[in-house]
């Protein structure tokens, strides 16, 4: 059996750190370094980090943060769109990038970064509310989210990030249908995001075919840690690292 992954995903936007519901009504919940050492402490096995921030990358932030997690993986996205931005992003630190709108967009950038950087090196994340939406949940791209995970693959992807808008934030659970449509469809891990809210919904997710779990509010707000969590799939009978 294949060791899953649980993944604290941290949004940040201007100075901070923020959370919201439904890619909307954001609030601020702290400082990005604080929490990553935080996170680094409690045995999480990777960050992901989504700079809401318009414009591109934040290459100074990113270098400041990557030392705080140097031997964690680390995946980084937010206004990825060349492969000067990827270039930088792995230079100062991060170990993977993440993009959405750019890879609906322009399908054949996934693939120049999938022949340049590796295939492990890019997560393309599919944002979905019924289609797939872009830039930050705020326009509709009519595309069928199964359909846009297979092409991302077919492109070159290394991981599929797979969020439900409409479930974000709420911690009533992950859209279990939505993952196990597309981790059907696809051979790529699959990272499940947007709704939990306890460590059933994590082996719910993994049980609908996720290789992977990522959470925000709860931990946020919550008293889980990463660490429970995996204690509790470990108990359940998944692998997981300790």
């Amino acid at each position: 059996m294949l060791t899953v992954r649980v993944l604290p995903t941290l949004l940040y936007k201007g100075v901070g750190l923020v959370k919201g519901v439904g890619f909307n009504s954001w609030r601020g919940v702290g400082g990005a370094a604080q929490a990553m050492k935080v996170y680094f402490m409690r045995e999480v096995d990777q960050m992901v980090l989504l700079d809401l921030t318009p414009g591109p990358p934040d290459l100074e932030l990113i270098a400041g943060l990557a030392r705080d997690c140097a031997f964690l993986p680390f995946a980084v996205g937010g206004g990825v769109s060349t492969l000067g931005h990827v270039d930088g992003l792995l230079n100062a630190g991060a170990d993977m990038v993440v993009v959405n709108t750019a890879a609906m967009d322009k399908p054949a950038f996934v693939s120049e970064v999938a022949d340049r950087f590796g295939s492990q090196a890019i997560v393309v994340s599919v944002d979905v509310k019924e289609t797939v939406w872009v830039e930050s949940g705020t326009r509709d791209t009519g595309l069928d989210p199964v359909e846009a995970a297979k092409r991302a693959e077919g492109d070159g992807a290394g991981e599929i990030l797979i969020t439900s808008i409409e479930r974000d934030g709420t911690m009533k659970g992950y859209d279990c249908d939505l993952i196990r449509a597309v981790s059907n469809a696809v051979a790529t891990p699959v990272t499940a995001s947007g709704g939990a809210g306890c460590y059933e919904h994590f082996a719910e997710a993994l049980d609908a075919g996720a290789s992977a779990v990522a959470a925000a509010s709860m931990f946020h707000f919550t008293e889980q840690t990463p660490r429970e969590a995996k204690c509790f799939l470990r108990d359940r009978g998944f692998e997981v690292r300790l």
